[in-house]
């Protein structure tokens, strides 16, 4: 693919589907790992019924908290980890299913990095949903350039996202309703379609991110 030449939606994703080929096996396995990981520590101490007491004698308030900033705090890390391994797919390096913890070695920054996009987006949802939409959009390439820029400070990468998302905002939500189908498909497989899913989107997202940085000059 010319990534110097902006590329229809449609061509992203079938570029992603392309490069899924000989790597989808790790790559689901990395995202069942991580499902694994977020969301059984959260069940396995949340449960918002009415009744937690009986339905889930191993509920706790104070744990059930301690479990939701466990999450929040390992989302930036996780992130980039995935981003590592989509980039690596997209440039042609070796993919690993450990690639999803390496985001862990940049732990502060990409911890701070997933921090100011929430205050940032939450600030301007206090406005109104839509400009939080359009704000989640602007930052949305934030972990891509900080992959390629380690030394780069958080802030940075989020004015450099705004920057490289301006015109493309539009195109980008676009990108991401075109696969609406599939995430309707995984409700209808109890989330587990999600686990295939989650690599198709990615790859296509980074296709996006690739396409606007070689098309930039970046």
């Amino acid at each position: 693919m010319d990534y110097t030449v902006i590329q229809e939606n449609k061509e992203l994703r079938a570029q992603a589907r392309v490069q899924l080929k000989g790597v989808m096996g790790k790559m689901a396995l990395a995202v069942f790992i991580y499902f694994f990981i977020i969301y059984v520590t959260v069940l396995l101490f949340t449960d918002y019924s009415t009744y937690n007491f009986f339905i889930n004698p191993l509920y706790n308030p104070v744990l059930s908290g301690i479990s939701n900033i466990a999450v929040f705090i390992v989302s930036g890390p996780f992130a980039l980890g995935f981003v590592i391994m989509y980039m690596n797919r997209l440039r042609e390096k070796e993919v690993l299913v450990k690639n999803i913890f390496e985001g862990f070695k940049s732990f502060s920054k990409s911890f701070l990095l997933a921090l100011l996009q929430i205050i940032f987006v939450l600030l301007w949802c206090l406005l109104l949903i839509v400009p939080g939409i359009i704000k989640s959009i602007s930052y949305s390439m934030a972990f891509f350039i900080m992959n390629d820029n380690p030394d780069i400070k958080p802030i940075e990468a989020i004015n450099r996202s705004k920057a490289m998302m301006k015109g493309y905002k539009g195109k980008y939500f676009l990108l991401g309703l075109s696969f609406i189908g599939w995430y309707l498909l995984g409700i209808l497989t109890l989330g587990i379609g999600y686990i295939w899913l989650t690599p198709y989107v990615g790859l296509s997202t980074a296709n996006f991110y690739e396409n606007l940085k070689q098309n930039q000059g970046l």
